[in-house]
């Protein structure tokens, strides 16, 4: 029996208001292009900046399965405490798929513990992000590559911790390479860092793309189990010879 998956695409919106290319380009919005490459078992929830709360209510965040994140150009602009809340869902299991410019997200560094910072350019040059973990599920149906013709380059050194696993490396035009897709675990969350997704490029309308999205989002859905027990245990498993507790 296949089971939904209910997934929340959060996006700044911001881009799509104030950048005619990008407005062309996502009409509806980057979140709404990226929903539509997901597979049909999934229940999608949508939240932008600008929403109370910046849609990420607990009732929302309660029912997420997997968060998607796309933020670029208001990262200071997301209250910590939304921050925090976010940070409480993945270590209870939530799945977070953090896309492009959300390596310098107030979420993805606190979960890292590093500032996450690259190199970058805008040329529009070629990307080459090579499998390097064929037999991850995240590259089930990819091909050797992905190549998209154009794209903005984030160069190494990236600064984040070693990842659980190593699933892309990119490679660009200008010489550059890029760890440029990242597994991570934090509590009982899954994370998946997936490096393309300029703005000003349709790199969310790829058909590869949108299958490693896809593919990621089924990755991160939590385990379905109850949550660990922590604190206090006075009463044992196993009688105790001469306690009573």
């Amino acid at each position: 029996m296949t089971t939904t998956i209910n997934v929340t695409i959060w996006n700044e919106f911001r881009h799509e208001k104030s950048n005619p290319k990008v407005a062309e380009l996502y009409p509806d919005g980057i979140h709404k292009a990226i929903a539509d490459g997901l597979p049909e078992l999934c229940n999608v929830t949508y939240a932008v900046l600008d929403d109370a709360e910046h849609g990420l209510t607990e009732e929302v965040l309660n029912r997420t399965d997997v968060l998607l994140w796309w933020g670029h150009m208001a990262h200071d602009e997301v209250q910590d405490e939304i921050v925090e809340r976010v940070q409480r869902r993945v270590l209870q299991g939530m799945g977070l798929i953090v896309l492009h410019s959300g390596h310098f997200s107030k979420i993805f560094k606190k979960l890292m513990g590093t500032s996450c910072d690259l190199k970058w350019r805008e040329a529009g040059e070629k990307e080459r992000l090579w499998v390097v973990n064929p037999g991850h599920p995240i590259v089930e149906g990819i091909g050797p590559y992905i190549e998209l013709p154009e794209e903005e380059m984030y160069g190494e050194h990236f600064d984040i911790p070693q990842p659980d696993e190593l699933v892309f490396v990119s490679w660009f035009e200008g010489g550059e390479v890029f760890r440029s897709g990242c597994t991570y675990t934090r509590g009982a969350g899954k994370i998946f860092y997936f490096r393309p997704g300029h703005e000003t490029f349709p790199t969310y309308y790829n058909a590869d793309v949108r299958k490693v999205i896809s593919n990621a989002v089924k990755w991160a859905a939590p385990v379905k189990r109850e949550n660990p027990s922590y604190g206090h245990a006075p009463v044992p498993l196993e009688p105790i010879e001469g306690y009573t507790p």
